[in-house]
């Protein structure tokens, strides 16, 4: 879906949860899934990422794992000042924005799939200290 349909979706679920989060935030989360999906299917040896959403749910782990490393390629240590610009101050802020975004029908959960399961996913002072974009350490 591309962003000028995605914008008022973003728009309706900021305003339903009184605007927590930058609107940039959900944009990220969203391209931090593409990417995810992309390197869980190369990971796989899955041909296409429409394939790969077909067969594979996408674990808060592995999303969260997905997170950091875009995080990493896009802003490298300065991801955490853009996280807080945003209102997101810890990876449990990133499970309330997946859980808002399936609420409105944007993204897919299982059952087994919880908020808190985004709690304590890694410390953003250490994960973008790394001069090395890839190993978060």
């Amino acid at each position: 879906m591309d962003d000028r349909k995605l914008q008022p979706l973003i728009r309706e679920i900021r305003i339903t949860h009184q605007r927590r989060y930058a609107e940039a935030a959900y944009f990220f989360v969203l391209e931090a899934l593409d990417y995810t999906i992309f390197l869980e299917s190369q990971d796989r040896g899955i041909a296409s990422t429409r394939q790969s959403c077909a067969v594979q749910h996408i674990s808060p782990q592995e999303l969260l794992d997905g997170l950091r490393r875009y995080a990493q390629e896009e802003f490298g240590p300065l991801a955490p000042y853009a996280f807080r610009s945003w209102g997101v101050t810890s990876t449990e802020d990133f499970g309330i924005l997946v859980f808002q975004m399936c609420e409105a029908g944007l993204l897919n959960k299982t059952d087994q799939d919880r908020p808190k399961d985004f709690a304590n996913g890694f410390d953003f002072s250490k994960a973008f200290s790394s001069a090395d974009p890839i190993s978060g350490s």
